[in-house]
């Protein structure tokens, strides 16, 4: 029963009215019809959705068995998986092919993750995780983000949340992708500026930050990433989570 509560309350919060329409403003400019997108933690699919909306071939990726389900028959969902539009994938993404333990959050599932150092220290570190507990465990299939370009080809953008596991996916990355996001959280902004590095040593990108649930960008220019790390090492305006986004940089830009 807690399990399907916390899924009720995820429907609740993710398919708000009028959430879709600030999804699609916000990822107009990173995302075009015919585009290919990766939705690496895909929960409930409103980020998916979003993508198919603006004319995206989309592959979501979801590990957490009862949420893999019920995204499948969630009606947005169905509604693009039946054209070949969105391609729903019950598997975690990490740095090897194999499997690994999932904790799962019955009465939280957004905040169930991969990384055990991730959720043992963020309940002391972030005032919002006090109450959460991880009360169940599952293996789980895991890929990679090269074995999945292998399979479908190059996304124009990926979209990574994955509950502090984000290092290990892009350690199974060795090409740099066009754009991308990944989520941090306060009390581990350290791993945001791993993830930062890591695009950093893959291909010259330029970076910005969605706080929260804003929809908008922080900075009014993208900028290099030691200037974000700088922006994180500050406390990241003292917003408890949000969204690192990247893309690389246009041939002849400064540096």
């Amino acid at each position: 029963m807690a399990e399907w509560l916390g899924l009720l309350r995820s429907l609740l919060v993710y398919w708000r009215p009028g959430r879709q329409r600030g999804l699609r403003r916000l990822y107009r400019p990173l995302v075009a019809p015919g585009d290919l997108v990766f939705d690496i933690g895909a929960h409930v699919g409103d980020r998916s959705a979003a993508f198919a909306a603006l004319g995206a071939r989309v592959v979501a990726l979801e590990p957490q068995p009862r949420v893999a389900a019920l995204l499948r028959r969630l009606p947005p969902i169905r509604r693009w998986t039946g054209g070949g539009r969105i391609t729903v994938r019950p598997e975690a993404v990490g740095r090897a092919a194999g499997t690994a333990r999932l904790a799962i959050s019955r009465r939280t599932p957004t905040v169930s993750t991969l990384s055990e150092t991730w959720r043992a220290g963020l309940a002391a570190a972030n005032p919002s995780f006090r109450r959460v507990r991880w009360d169940r465990t599952v293996d789980v299939p895991v890929t990679t983000l090269d074995r999945l370009i292998e399979c479908y080809g190059l996304p124009r953008f990926c979209k990574i949340d994955v509950e502090g596991y984000e290092t290990e996916v892009l350690a199974g990355l060795s090409r740099p992708l066009p754009a991308l996001s990944v989520e941090f959280v306060a009390g581990r902004l350290d791993l945001a500026a791993a993830c930062i590095r890591r695009l950093d040593a893959l291909g010259r990108y330029e970076f910005n930050a969605v706080p929260g649930e804003r929809r908008r960008f922080v900075f009014d220019a993208w900028v290099p990433g030691a200037r974000l790390c700088s922006w994180l090492d500050a406390g990241a305006g003292g917003v408890s989570s949000g969204d690192l986004y990247a893309r690389l940089a246009a041939p002849g830009a400064a540096a």
